[in-house]
């Protein structure tokens, strides 16, 4: 496989890895950045090294170029990661002082320990967890020591599109620390998480504050200062910049309240979100002795019928029709691990440039900072949840499950074997992941739904676990099943068509969406990672590629009227064998037109929201 770098990569610094603020839905003054160099070993046994095989630049995956390392770790090895840290002594710092260390997310499972004691244990590959080492710690210099297990797709863990051995569909696993490892100091009684929830209807937005260490029955007071909501178009990092250089920020409103109860706050002065005027209103949190930021949008997502009784996807009450680019997360330089924050920036930038207002982020978690960039940018969000289970079959869950698809036969997931969920703990791991999926991000205002199976991949039960999903989030639309094997339960009838003629199916409750088309390939030559390619419907030249999408979205435009409420194009890059994105996989050259749409766009009889 040849490698490719991104710009980005090929500027990186080590000396300043990924430095933004890495959750920007709960920001403290306090922050200490972990990225940079780190010893590393592999070993077979689980055991401390006693020397190291060099130097790995965290947060990147030893698979990745740009860790340095360029090996992948088997089943049947452990990973080791070292690097010490020092800070103030303990007599300087207050005695009512925790420090909490962080990690972005570490695949598959891991142990941390900090001076040789076990602060940290972990399983889950793309969930974020920290510790309280504040016991751990001494004066001067202080190790810091992770051991990580990567089981891969040979157990039931979540995986995404990782695999061993890639090819086709299916890309280079990785593992290890992929996401930014931080500290911060919080008070002895610190502020665990915000929630904020919108409510068009009262104008009113709810706000709840958990506290991290209060004992039963005790409770702080809350002070919530809303400030006047903005337009943040700016590639700025910091999300305390409230308003642009030289302007005030201003006070809206004010709440008051107890931590674990909810408040409700009345806005003065409503802007809704949408994808032209992604207004958001950041607000100030005070409880006890610690101190936070965050930010709320008021906007909606909902499934309304429209004057014909078609269920339509609605953003804040009116149909949006949302032209949704599949998009895997991955970097040719980096892989899972964005080499910046302009990277990510410009993803989404180009994707709005080339007519989307959706991106349906597939079967991988993204650090926040790119759900942040969503939120600011203004770019709907489709959340898959990460799949998982045995190996997978694809007689059944791909050439059987299209054509069963295609003639509208209806498969139970009851079968276990099947669908590659034997497993009575891989199951129970999905279901816990897919709650803390949803309790990590349902905060950010631009996801709009949570896609759980995706095309039979380790599904199982999921009419019960779309009850669940919308037990944790009433407020976000569901696909329950992308692809095939629909259950007949979620807000959407979820079609994938690669092979067919495009039609429109639509139902009485639910929004009729092809969740994934296109998927044409075109070799960009010197911007290509394999010689093997794979894709739907070959390309010799950028103007029959743009010829052949122009005339798809052309016929997905033209059932509209008839009940499409959504589309969504395979893909946006290109990924190692996979040649079907609209830019390639390093990001340097864009192989379809900004203006492609548009070149055989028909006028529509009724105009459908794009905004």
């Amino acid at each position: 496989m040849k490698q490719l770098y991104t710009k980005w990569g090929t500027e990186l610094d080590p000396g300043c890895i990924l430095p933004e603020y890495p959750r920007p839905l709960m920001v403290r003054d306090s922050y200490i950045n972990l990225n940079g160099y780190w010893d590393y070993a592999f070993t077979k046994e689980f055991r401390v090294p006693e020397n190291y095989d060099g130097k790995i630049l965290v947060p990147f995956s030893p698979e990745s170029v740009l860790s340095g390392v360029s090996r992948q770790l088997q089943p049947d090895e452990y990973l080791w990661y070292r690097r010490t840290f020092s800070l103030p002594g303990r007599g300087e710092r207050r005695a009512d002082r925790r420090l909490l260390l962080h990690f972005g997310a570490v695949d598959q499972a891991c142990v941390i320990y900090v001076n040789g004691q076990k602060v940290a244990r972990h399983t889950g590959g793309y969930l974020p967890f920290a510790a309280d080492i504040t016991e751990a710690v001494k004066d001067g210099e202080n190790e810091l020591l992770a051991a990580v297990k990567d089981l891969s797709d040979t157990s039931y863990h979540a995986r995404g599109k990782q695999k061993l051995k890639r090819g086709g569909m299916f890309y280079t696993a990785q593992s290890g620390i992929w996401q930014t490892v931080w500290m911060e100091e919080v008070p002895e009684n610190y502020i665990r998480s915000v929630e904020a929830v919108p409510d068009l209807d009262k104008g009113t937005i709810r706000v709840c504050v958990y506290a991290g260490q209060e004992k039963a029955g005790e409770t702080q007071t809350v002070e919530i200062s809303v400030k006047s909501p903005g337009i943040y178009d700016e590639a700025f990092h910091m999300p305390e910049r409230q308003k642009r250089e030289g302007t005030e920020e201003e006070i809206l409103c004010t709440g008051e309240g107890r931590t674990g109860a909810w408040i409700e706050i009345s806005l003065p002065e409503i802007k809704l979100w949408n994808c032209k005027e992604p207004w958001l209103y950041y607000f100030d949190v005070k409880a006890g002795k610690d101190a936070v930021k965050s930010y709320f949008a008021m906007r909606k997502f909902s499934v309304e019928k429209d004057e014909k009784g078609i269920p339509r996807i609605c953003l804040n009450g009116k149909p949006q029709f949302q032209n949704g680019v599949l998009d895997q997360g991955y970097w040719p330089d980096g892989l899972y691990t964005a080499p910046s924050d302009e990277a990510f920036i410009f993803d989404i930038r180009e994707m709005k440039k080339t007519g989307f207002n959706m991106v349906r982020k597939h079967l991988k978690l993204e650090p926040q900072r790119w759900y942040y960039h969503c939120d600011r940018m203004g770019m709907v969000v489709w959340q898959d949840m990460v799949n998982g289970g045995g190996t997978y079959k694809p007689w059944f869950v791909t050439y059987l499950g299209t054509v069963l698809s295609w003639r509208h036969i209806r498969v139970r997931d009851s079968h276990a074997r099947l669908f590659a969920r034997t497993d009575a703990r891989g199951k129970q791991e999905f279901v816990r992941e897919m709650k803390e999926t949803i309790r990590l991000l349902k905060a950010h205002p631009s996801i709009c739904t949570w896609v759980i199976f995706n095309e039979g991949w380790g599904q199982f039960q999921a009419e019960e676990l779309t009850r669940i999903a919308k037990e944790c989030d009433p407020d976000r639309l569901i696909d329950q099943a992308s692809g095939w094997f629909d259950q007949g339960g979620g807000d959407f009838n979820s079609a994938h068509n690669y092979f067919f003629k495009l039609g429109a199916r639509t139902e009485k409750k639910r929004a009729y969406v092809l969740s994934e088309i296109g998927g044409y390939t075109f070799r960009e030559k010197g911007h290509c990672a394999c010689e093997d390619l794979y894709g739907y419907g070959a390309h010799e030249s950028k103007d029959s590629l743009n010829l052949a999408y122009g005339k798809l979205m052309e016929k997905a435009e033209a059932l509209i009227p008839e009940g499409l409420c959504a589309t969504v194009y395979t893909q946006w890059s290109d990924v190692e064998e996979e040649v079907n994105g609209v830019y390639t996989y390093d990001r340097e050259c864009r192989k379809i037109w900004e203006d492609a749409i548009q070149r055989y766009r028909k006028k529509l009889s009724k105009p459908y929201l794009l905004s």
